[in-house]
């Protein structure tokens, strides 16, 4: 068989990051080429320069293509933005005959899909949650099943036209095929979510740049997607702003805060002290607040500045806090609780924060932890953190589709269930 070459393009607004893959029968998709640029034209996830996001995107492309040694054609790209919204909605049909068929199940989901949107919104994802077959729910695969009345619940996200026409004319401009546009969020969440965790019921906090996707699950499926325009940059600008450094200075005070607080390369004298012993004695009984609650930021070349631990982790935590209280709100507006019994999983470059898992327990009430991506081989180690969920879960979202791309002739063609309800949704898409 010949080897499948699957492209994902994740925009982000700090990084635009390339990862071309291998595909081959029977083995985990193999990175075999990486390249992440700095973001340009994209400002809390939505184009705002086509110019300066299509340089930006060209030199990823471009890096990625170099290492891996291939030109390609199809790619697979992220969309994010605060407008990209989520509903549920259900379709009902007769089965046309005593067996559920496929088209039965088509038939079905563009009944769901025939909903009220204003005319500035189109459904990116479609994604059935589950079908229900004379009354019986909980069924997967109803094709090949016998019943009379197929319904089918469905989880559907939606986004501005503008948002995903701007993001494909830069990607077209490189002549490119945008093969399929996804949901930063649901990305995500394929690539740092278990099945245990999606059947109990979790919530996936992405802390990006410039946003935070909420994605959460329940009994398996997708219920509730939405953004927030909050994320690391606003970490960052309150570093600024609170410690009086520069934007630069405060990402890598941001960056480095683990070190900062362990007091990871401060430079230590050793000799003998000449200090009296009792005095010693009394200094050592005293509070150590002048020492010990400072960090020396000389050590990130931040020449003569010293700031206060304690007021470094109250910036960082009360903008963290404004962020998870923003996410409740939206969540319970919906109608959904944003604390789930499998917990809440953070992924995104700002998940990395020092301690965010403990401080995110006591927010919620529920268990935290940092969702780190899995699933592909290869070249792996420079997207092996939190903030390279999104383009692993494309690559994913691929893989699921079963679709098979011809880099030669550029062509596409849909394998399983899934991936034919998906190249079906597409060839409605306007």
């Amino acid at each position: 068989m010949a080897r499948k070459i699957i492209t994902a393009i994740d925009v982000g607004s700090s990084k635009i990051t390339t990862v071309i893959s291998a595909v081959e029968d029977n083995q985990a998709p193999s990175v075999i080429g990486v390249c992440s640029f700095p973001s340009k034209g994209i400002k809390k996830g939505v184009v705002v320069n086509i110019d300066d996001a299509t340089t930006a995107i060209s030199e990823s492309v471009t890096a990625a293509e170099r290492m891996a040694g291939v030109t390609v054609s199809d790619v697979y790209v992220s969309i994010n933005g605060e407008a990209v919204t989520s509903l549920n909605n259900k379709g009902v049909v007769a089965v046309a005959s005593s067996e559920i068929t496929i088209d039965d199940t088509y038939r079905a989901i563009e009944n769901a899909r025939t909903l009220s949107l204003p005319e500035n919104l189109n459904p990116i994802h479609i994604i059935p949650r589950e079908f229900v077959v004379d009354n019986q729910g909980g069924i997967k695969y109803p094709i090949g099943m016998s019943g009379t009345r197929l319904e089918v619940e469905t989880h559907i996200i939606t986004a501005p036209n503008s948002y995903w026409q701007n993001l494909k004319k830069c990607v077209e401009q490189l002549g490119l095929n945008v093969y399929d546009v996804v949901f930063a969020g649901w990305a995500s969440s394929l690539s740092v979510l278990t099945d245990t965790e999606k059947e109990l019921g979790v919530t996936l906090l992405d802390i990006g740049a410039g946003t935070t996707t909420i994605s959460i699950f329940q009994e398996g499926s997708i219920t509730y997607s939405s953004t927030i325009s909050l994320g690391g940059i606003n970490i960052t600008s309150d570093i600024a702003i609170g410690l009086q450094v520069s934007l630069e200075d405060a990402e890598k005070i941001k960056i480095h805060m683990n070190d900062l607080f362990e007091n990871k390369g401060r430079t230590k004298k050793i000799g003998m002290d000449s200090t009296p012993a009792l005095l010693r004695r009394v200094e050592e009984d005293k509070p150590k607040q002048t020492k010990e609650d400072e960090i020396d930021l000389s050590i990130l070349d931040i020449p003569g500045k010293k700031v206060s631990k304690d007021m470094l982790k109250k910036i960082v935590e009360a903008r963290c806090e404004e962020i998870f209280e923003l996410a409740r709100e939206n969540v319970q507006r919906a109608g959904f609780d944003i604390a789930m019994p499998a917990g809440i999983v953070l992924s995104g470059g700002s998940s990395l924060l020092r301690d965010l898992t403990k401080f995110t327990q006591g927010v919620f009430g529920v268990a935290a932890r940092i969702g780190y991506p899995s699933g592909l081989s290869g070249m792996t180690e420079e997207i092996s953190d939190p903030s390279f969920a999104c383009v692993q879960g494309l690559i994913k979202h691929a893989i699921d589709d079963d679709v098979e791309i011809d880099t030669s002739h550029g062509k596409s063609s849909g394998g399983n269930f899934i991936g034919k309800i998906t190249n079906w949704f597409k060839s409605l898409m306007p």
